[in-house]
């Protein structure tokens, strides 16, 4: 086991990309994963996070999914100094600003906005032998310089070396890797000491030229050549990354399936913390495909309504684009409908906004498929839970597991008839309230609760239950969990970086 000098701040280690999705999150993970299990005690760090996917602390604060993945990876809990400001993108330009873990009222201040980044780092160091701090975007955008919180600015203040991670698999790598060396001031690029070239899918000897030329160019090292992983992904932040996801759906659906349930996710504008349902689309008994406005939804095995950053305005483009009749339809047919969060406000009855929280509008009428009813209030709720599942039609196993999960949103939700979930303990202390809704049919069920397909025991109950609905399913095959990604993920790093001179770089030899 490594030992660290007590009583010293931790050693600091800044991953920053040529651009977005070059590989930062991912070598982050894999960083805190390998240098752990080396004994010291490693903490992620990312000053401002751009997401609609977001996760709840032990404590309540709402935070990145990408930082609270890397505190797991790292075997730690998850804090709201890990990510102190979260920005969730509104209709109309807006923004929410999340400032250490809870909403910020009224327009934000970068004084403080500063103030809250460097204590959360400051704090980090003093509980921690080794912070790995990760940048956004790139920090090359010139035209953002002055407003830019999470990358040079932090390097700067934390005094901490710089990995610039490129990505190979989209071309131009060493244009991009030297070009964002270039763009920075002098200063800034004192603090630059190698490049990590992300996602080679060939040989890496053919990259031997470049890397000469880079290296005499920069006058840094190309630390390691990590390769392309297939079916490697961890939870995204943004929904861009659902572009690449299977979407449309076609009359031999679960031919080409090869057996496998058909999961249909709608994907809607504002869709938030879809990386709930990253383990159900590891399971290889599930296909998972995502359907935006003006696709056809076909005919699932399960159809989804995820979370919502803007659930009225996404319920206006349900509506406009004809998929809230064909919701309706596989309803009235029987096809189970999953509601979470925003899509269990859409379920309902009727979403009530009398303070404008989200839109102009006083009220609006939902889908109507079960009996509930939202009003939006200014007070959001974030929370960790542990809830207990009731008995549902078309997934008998789920009585009576237990499941963790969180809360994160801003209305209040009342039902009518059997709830789906008892909420049994919330933020550590025990209670017994109810959550959700389920149709008088049975088809159509919602609640308030992310994180559902994350429980191993829920996930299987609900797939082998909704295969035994139809015939000539998959045999069931576990999947990888996340502490088995993040070892792979571990190993990859250990024999494709050089580790000595990194451990000189962060100053650990």
């Amino acid at each position: 086991m490594r030992t660290m000098r007590r009583g010293a701040p931790a050693r600091v280690l800044m991953v920053q990309g040529t651009a977005s999705y070059a590989g930062k999150s991912l070598l982050v993970a894999a960083l805190c994963r390998l240098f752990a299990r080396e004994g010291l005690r490693v903490a992620p760090f990312k000053a401002q996070n751009l997401s609609l996917n977001a996760c709840v602390t032990p404590g309540g604060g709402e935070i990145g999914v990408a930082q609270a993945v890397q505190a797991h990876a790292a075997g730690i809990a998850p804090s709201v100094e890990m990510n102190p400001v979260l920005v969730k993108p509104e209709p109309g330009g807006r923004a929410q600003v999340v400032v250490l873990g809870r909403v910020r009222s009224g327009p934000p201040d970068r004084t403080h906005l500063w103030r809250a980044i460097t204590r959360s780092l400051d704090t980090l160091r003093s509980r921690y032998d080794l912070v790995v701090l990760e940048g956004a975007g790139s920090p090359a955008e010139i035209n953002l310089r002055r407003q830019d919180l999470a990358n040079m600015r932090v390097a700067r203040y934390a005094g901490a070396p710089v990995l610039i991670v490129g990505d190979i698999d989209r071309g131009g790598v060493f244009a991009s890797l030297i070009g964002t060396v270039e763009l920075l001031r002098q200063d800034e690029r004192a603090l630059v000491r190698g490049f990590v070239i992300n996602k080679l899918r060939g040989d890496p000897a053919a990259l031997r030229p470049g890397i000469a030329a880079l290296e005499a160019r920069t006058g840094r090292p190309v630390l390691g050549v990590l390769p392309y992983i297939p079916g490697c992904r961890l939870p995204e932040e943004d929904a861009v990354a659902l572009e690449a996801r299977p979407r449309r759906p076609g009359p031999d659906e679960r031919a080409r399936n090869g057996g496998r349930l058909d999961v249909a996710i709608v994907h809607l504008p504002y869709i938030s913390n879809f990386d709930e349902f990253d383990a159900l689309e590891r399971d290889p008994r599930v296909r998972v495909r995502y359907v935006r406005p003006g696709e056809a939804l076909g005919r699932p095995d399960l159809l989804i309504l995820p979370g919502s950053k803007a659930t009225v305005a996404d319920l206006e483009v349900l509506r406009a684009s004809g998929l809230d009749r064909q919701v309706t339809s596989l309803a009235a047919s029987g096809i189970p409908v999953l509601g979470i969060c925003g899509g269990y406000q859409m379920l309902g009855e009727h979403i009530g906004d009398p303070e404008r929280v989200e839109s102009p509008a006083a009220g609006v009428p939902g889908l109507g498929l079960l009996r509930a009813a939202t009003v939006f209030g200014r007070v959001k709720r974030t929370a960790q839970v542990r809830a207990r599942t009731v008995r549902i039609p078309w997934a008998e196993d789920l009585r009576p597991l237990e499941l963790d999960g969180y809360q994160i949103h801003m209305g209040r939700t009342t039902a009518a008839g059997a709830p789906f979930l008892r909420i049994v303990r919330r933020g550590g202390v025990p209670c017994d309230e109810p959550d959700g809704a389920v149709s008088p049919g049975g088809a159509v069920v919602g609640t308030s609760v992310h994180g559902l397909m994350r429980s191993p025991a829920f996930r299987d109950a609900l797939v082998s239950a909704l295969a035994r609905r139809r015939p000539g399913r998959a045999a069931a095959v576990p999947c990888a969990d996340l502490d088995e990604i993040f070892d792979d993920l571990a190993g990859v790093a250990a024999r494709h970086l050089d580790l000595d001179r990194l451990r000189r770089i962060i100053g650990l030899a």
